[in-house]
């Protein structure tokens, strides 16, 4: 059977069950029919003995999932629908927690781009594979929002402060970082992934997924951030983004000062509060907690600051990759502009 307009595939095949994200001319990106018939579809696996492991990959060759519709996000965001907004990230985050919580074993191929709500889905299952096509990322900051789908939980668990680094600058991964910071598991070559499936499904000999996982699992490349912790471990410890920058700044090394450039560029107050949010994310007792702030935040963005329709009309409506953000700098944030966004109580509470 189909999802709604067959954007999901939901299908089994023995005992193997399987959502296949279905937009490709999209890049699979999740709209709210999209998350209802995943989490509908297992609703109906948990408890069906026939099914005994769930596999989620995308159509097409450019990705597993680009995110979640920042376009309709922005569309309600600029017609003051709140309510709407509230609805599509309590059924995400609710989706996202149910994979991390699934009972049964849940293996993801995040192939080619799946960065946003695709993370959210990919990241938080139980088997994590990842190929040389693999794009991930939490990009957010780029359109003057903050790292949601419980993106924070997974950055602030990242080696030293790669959290902090990949939270602020929304850098691509590829599968060796995706690896090193523990956003993936397994490293196979996507001419691997027919072959994977189908062990899957018959499931011979041996019959665990994480030993079928492995029969295909090869070495990546070094990581290229674990060459780079010496000087973002050392940058990104700084107090305040401005102290970041100026770490930055102060190194002679050319990704540094890159790095420090593209930050300047970054709404000032996304910056700010996903600094925040990731380091509070490390003294929360576990992902639903970090759902739950990162729901206040997604809903602080979307109800009080500019920041959110301006990003996406930059990058993603008109394109024309030059946002005014408000307040313009650094220097001009409001010095509790994070705490009030940590602090903002929605009206319609995340869990019941």
């Amino acid at each position: 059977m189909g999802g709604p307009e067959d954007n999901v595939l939901v299908h089994t095949n023995g005992s193997l069950a399987r959502l296949t994200l279905n937009r490709p001319r999209a890049i699979n990106a999740l709209d709210l029919d999209m998350i209802r018939a995943a989490s509908a579809a297992l609703d109906a696996w948990e408890h069906d003995r026939d099914v005994d492991i769930v596999l989620l990959d995308g159509a097409g060759e450019r990705g597993l999932c680009a995110g979640g519709d920042v376009r309709g996000l922005y569309e309600r965001t600029v017609a003051g629908d709140a309510a709407s907004s509230a609805v599509f990230f309590r059924e995400e985050y609710a989706l996202n927690a149910r994979i991390a919580e699934y009972p049964k074993p849940f293996v993801a191929f995040a192939d080619g781009i799946t960065m946003g709500g695709g993370i959210g889905l990919a990241g938080h299952a139980a088997f994590r594979v990842v190929t040389e096509r693999s794009q991930l990322a939490m990009p957010e900051t780029r359109i003057g929002f903050t790292p949601d789908v419980g993106g924070s939980w997974l950055l602030a668990r990242a080696p030293g402060r790669l959290g902090e680094y990949l939270g602020l600058t929304g850098r691509t991964m590829d599968a060796s970082d995706a690896i090193y910071a523990g956003f993936a598991d397994h490293f196979v070559p996507s001419e691997s992934l027919d072959g994977l499936r189908d062990a899957l499904q018959t499931r011979a000999d041996p019959s665990g997924p994480a030993e079928l996982v492995l029969l295909f699992d090869e070495t990546p490349d070094p990581p290229s951030l674990r060459a780079a912790r010496g000087w973002i471990d050392d940058a990104f410890a700084a107090d305040s983004v401005p102290e970041i920058i100026d770490r930055l700044r102060a190194r002679p090394e050319e990704e540094p000062s890159a790095t420090a450039g593209l930050l300047e560029q970054l709404s000032p107050t996304g910056l700010a509060v996903t600094l925040a949010a990731i380091r509070r994310a490390r003294e929360l007792p576990g992902l639903r907690a970090a759902l739950a702030q990162e729901y206040g935040l997604v809903m602080w963005f979307a109800t009080t600051q500019p920041d959110l329709a301006e990003g996406i009309r930059a990058q993603v409506v008109d394109k024309d990759r030059s946002p005014r953000w408000q307040p313009a700098t650094l220097a001009d944030l409001p010095a509790d502009a994070a705490a009030s966004a940590l602090s903002f109580t929605p009206a319609v509470p995340l869990w019941d």
